[in-house]
C-alpha cells in the first residue's frame, strides 16, 4: 500500500469505490490529496506525506479518542484498550461524578470522560451515552400500523394563505385529516430557514439547500396569528391592511390565475408586516416566554439572527462580506451585532414566533387524534452561503461539495452543492453541531425523516471545480452519528425514518433495522431482485415480502405523481424538456410495459375491482397494495388524493421547470385549495380506502 493510500485510510478517505457489483473504480490521487487537505492533512509532497503519517501514529497513542460512544442497553462502547489499572471517571450531565467500570450503568446523555493511566498519562473525551435503538412510531390504540399524508407545505394554500401554505394551514390540515380521516401523521418537506436571493435575483426555492437546519423559516408564519398583530393601531394598522390585500392578490394569482408560488414575493410582504408587529411591545408574560427562549437557544440563535441581519446589509454570501464579518467571533462582527441589534432581535423574534406556531400545529395534530403528528424532514446539508456554514465554519470541509458517484441512473454523478461536515472536527467537538441540529428539529414532532441517511456512514466528497465523477467517499463514525440521533430521538420520544433509497453501503439498512429505525420503500422500486434470473427482469415484490420497518409509499417529491406514472404523462413532460436518454417511442414503450406489469399484478391480487383503464381506481389500487404489505407506516402523497399529474420537483432541471413552486392541483391542472381538498370526493374516497384497508 502506498503512503498516500495508508494516509487516506487512516483518515477515512476511500481511494476506490464500486459503482456496481464486480466493478471497482480507482479515485484520482489529486482527489485524495484534496480531500485530505480539506481534513487539515497536507499530502501534497512526499515530505508532507511522511510528516502526516508520523503525526497520525503519534495521535494513535492517545489514551482516549476525542469522542467515545456507549450504548446504554447492551453496554457496547468505542473505548480503546487501556493499560491495566487505568481509571475511568465520568462527569455526568447531572453534575454527578461516577467511576465507570464493570457493572456500572451510565444514564443516557452527553457526559465528560476522564482516563488516568498508571504511568501518569491522562486524557479527556466527550462521552455520548445513547440508547441502543430508536423509539417506535406511535399508533392508535389497538393498531399496529398507521397512515399519513406526505405534504409539501408551501403547496397547500387555504383561503387565508399569503400566497403559499403556512403553519396555520398545517394546523388546519392536521385537524381535518386527524379527526375526519383518521390519519396518524403528516410528513412535511424541510421547513428549514432559506438563503435569501442576492439583489434582484430570486432565492433558491429548494427546501433541501437551506441556510440553516437549526431554525424554521419565518416565511411559514401566519402573520395574523401572531398575538401582537391584533394590537397594531393607526398608520401601522392601515399599512398591515394594505399588505394583507396584496397577499390576497398573491393567493388569488396562484389559486385562480395560474401563477406559480412566489416565495420571495410572499416573504417581502410578510417581512414588512412582521416588522410592523415587531414594534408592538410584548406584554409581560410573552416577554418572559421570549426571554426564556433566548436563554435556551443561546449563542446558536444569536449567530443565526446575526447572519440574517448582516445578509440584509451585505448580501446572502458571507464569503463576499467586508473583511472581519466573515468570522462570527471577530471583533468587527461583535461591533456590527451591537450596531444592528434591533435587526438581530427582529430575527430572533421571528425564530421564536415560528417555534410557537410549529408547537401549536403539533399540539393540534395530537389533539385531533394523531399519535405521531408532524414528521419533520432533515435535509442532508446546508447552503455554502448560509447561516450554518458561516457560524460553524470549523466543522465544514472547505472547498468540498456533497453529491453522489456515477451509477446506472446518473452516469455523470451528482453534485448537490452542499459543504460536508468534517468528521474529525465533529469528533473533536463532541458532535455538538449535529446534536444542536437534532435538538432543533425534534422540538415539535413525533418522528423525523432523515434525508440520505447513508450519509451517517459515508458521503461522496467532490473537490471544488471538479466533476462529480472525480469525487471520493469519506467515512464518518456511524456509531457516533447514530448515537447522537438515538439520544435525541429518545429525549423527544420520536421515531426515525431513514431515506435509504438508491445506492446503500452494505450493512447500513441492517444496522438501522436492528436499531429500530424505519426505512423508506417506494412501490415502483420494490422488485424481487433476488429471484430474478441472470439478465432477466425482476418481478414486483409480493406484498408479504416487503419489510415491515419502513414508511411505504407509491411516490415521493422527486418522482412523478401516481396519476402521471399510470398515464405516461411524466414521459411526455420529460420529452418536452429534452430530458429523455432514449427516443420518445422507446421511453413510452418501456414505461407502458412497466405500468401494465404493475396493473396486472394489482388485478391478480384482487386490488383493482374498478378495472384497468379507470385512472382513479388504479391510483387507489396502488395504495391498496401498500396496505397489503406489513409496512408499519403508509404514506399517501397528498397530490395523489386529487389526481395531480405534475411533479413537485423534476431532478435534472432548474429554470426549465418550476420546481418547488407548484400548488396542489387536480387532474386538469386546476389548483386545489385546502378547503377544496377537504371537500373533494376523490380525496375522501382514496383516504377512506387506505384507512379501511389498514384497519
Amino acid at each position: 500500500m502506498s503512503r498516500l493510500a495508508r494516509l487516506a485510510a487512516a483518515h477515512g478517505v476511500a481511494t476506490s469505490y464500486a459503482p456496481a457489483p464486480g466493478r471497482t473504480v480507482e479515485v484520482p490521487d489529486d482527489t485524495v490529496v484534496a480531500a485530505l487537505a480539506a481534513l487539515g492533512v497536507d499530502a501534497s509532497t512526499p515530505r508532507a506525506l511522511r510528516a502526516a503519517l508520523e503525526r497520525h501514529e503519534q495521535d494513535a497513542l492517545r489514551l482516549l479518542p476525542p469522542t467515545v460512544v456507549l450504548r446504554t442497553g447492551s453496554g457496547r462502547h468505542t473505548l480503546p484498550s487501556f493499560p491495566d489499572g487505568t481509571v475511568l471517571r465520568v462527569l455526568a450531565e447531572s453534575g454527578e461524578t461516577l467511576d465507570w467500570g464493570p457493572g456500572v450503568k451510565l444514564p443516557p446523555g452527553v457526559h465528560s470522560l476522564r482516563a488516568q493511566a498508571p504511568d501518569g498519562r491522562a486524557a479527556h473525551a466527550t462521552l455520548i451515552a445513547a440508547p441502543d435503538g430508536f423509539p417506535a412510531p406511535r399508533t392508535r390504540a389497538g393498531a399496529g400500523r398507521g397512515y399519513g399524508l406526505l405534504v409539501q407545505l408551501y403547496s397547500v394554500l387555504s383561503s387565508r394563505s399569503w400566497g403559499m401554505g403556512d403553519l396555520a394551514d398545517l394546523a388546519d390540515l392536521a385537524d381535518w385529516s386527524g379527526r375526519t380521516l383518521g390519519a396518524d401523521f403528516l410528513q412535511l418537506n424541510p421547513l428549514h430557514a432559506a438563503v435569501p436571493g442576492a439583489a434582484g435575483a430570486p432565492s433558491d426555492p429548494s427546501p433541501y439547500r437551506p441556510s440553516s437546519r437549526r431554525y424554521p423559516d419565518p416565511v411559514h408564519l401566519r402573520v395574523e396569528d401572531v398575538p401582537e398583530y391584533g394590537a397594531l393601531r393607526g398608520a401601522d394598522r392601515e399599512r398591515a391592511g394594505a399588505l394583507l390585500a396584496r397577499a390576497d392578490a398573491l393567493r388569488a394569482g396562484v389559486l385562480e390565475g395560474g401563477a406559480h408560488i412566489d416565495r420571495d414575493a410572499v416573504w417581502a410582504l410578510k417581512r414588512e408586516a412582521l416588522a410592523l408587529v415587531h414594534r408592538v411591545p410584548l406584554p409581560p408574560g410573552r416577554r418572559a416566554a421570549y426571554c426564556d427562549y433566548l436563554a435556551e437557544q443561546g449563542t446558536a440563535l444569536e449567530d443565526h439572527a446575526t447572519w440574517c441581519a448582516l445578509a440584509e446589509l451585505h448580501g446572502p454570501d458571507w464569503r463576499d462580506w467586508p473583511q472581519g464579518l466573515d468570522d462570527p467571533r471577530s471583533a468587527r462582527t461583535a461591533r456590527a451585532r451591537g450596531e444592528h441589534m434591533e435587526r438581530v432581535d427582529f430575527h430572533c423574534r421571528l425564530a421564536w414566533l415560528a417555534d410557537e406556531q410549529l408547537e401549536r400545529a403539533q399540539r393540534t395534530a395530537r389533539e385531533a387524534g394523531m399519535p405521531v403528528g408532524l414528521v419533520h424532514d432533515l435535509a442532508v446539508g446546508v447552503h455554502p452561503h448560509g447561516a450554518d456554514a458561516w457560524a460553524q465554519q470549523q466543522v465544514f470541509a472547505s472547498g468540498m461539495s456533497v453529491g453522489a458517484p456515477p451509477d446506472a441512473f446518473n452516469p455523470h454523478g451528482q453534485d448537490w452543492g452542499l459543504p460536508p461536515w468534517r468528521p474529525d472536527a465533529l469528533a473533536r467537538t463532541g458532535y455538538a453541531a449535529y446534536r444542536e441540529v437534532l435538538a432543533g428539529q425534534l422540538r415539535h414532532t413525533g418522528a423525523l425523516r432523515v434525508d440520505h441517511v447513508m450519509g451517517h456512514s459515508r458521503l461522496w466528497w467532490i473537490p471544488e471545480g471538479r466533476k462529480a465523477t472525480e469525487g471520493c467517499y469519506v467515512r464518518y463514525d456511524s456509531e457516533a452519528m447514530f448515537g447522537c440521533l438515538a439520544l435525541a430521538a429518545h429525549r423527544a420520544d420520536a421515531a426515525v425514518i431513514g431515506e435509504d433509497l438508491g445506492t446503500v453501503e452494505s450493512g447500513i439498512r441492517e444496522d438501522l433495522a436492528r436499531r429500530g429505525a424505519m426505512g423508506t420503500s417506494v412501490l415502483w422500486f420494490e422488485r424481487d431482485y433476488a429471484s430474478a434470473s441472470p439478465g432477466g427482469e425482476a418481478e414486483p415484490l409480493a406484498p408479504a415480502d416487503w419489510r415491515a420497518d419502513c414508511l411505504a409509499t407509491v411516490t415521493t417529491h422527486d418522482l412523478p405523481s401516481t396519476a402521471a406514472r399510470l398515464t405516461g404523462e411524466h414521459v411526455a413532460l420529460r420529452h418536452r424538456l429534452g430530458l429523455l436518454s432514449r427516443t420518445l417511442s422507446e421511453e413510452r414503450c418501456a414505461d407502458s410495459s412497466e405500468v401494465a406489469e404493475w396493473l396486472s399484478h394489482f388485478v391478480r391480487l384482487g386490488l383493482l375491482p374498478e378495472g384497468v383503464g379507470d385512472e382513479e381506481g388504479e391510483v387507489r389500487a396502488a395504495y391498496r397494495f401498500l396496505a397489503r404489505t406489513p409496512a408499519r407506516m403508509l404514506g399517501v402523497w397528498l397530490p395523489d388524493a386529487v389526481g395531480d399529474r405534475r411533479p413537485q420537483n423534476l431532478p435534472g432541471t432548474s429554470s426549465e421547470y418550476p420546481n418547488w413552486r407548484l400548488p396542489v392541483a387536480d387532474a386538469d391542472g386546476r389548483p386545489v385549495s385546502l378547503e377544496d381538498l377537504a371537500a373533494s370526493p376523490r380525496a375522501h374516497a382514496l383516504l377512506a380506502d387506505v384507512r379501511d384497508a389498514l384497519r
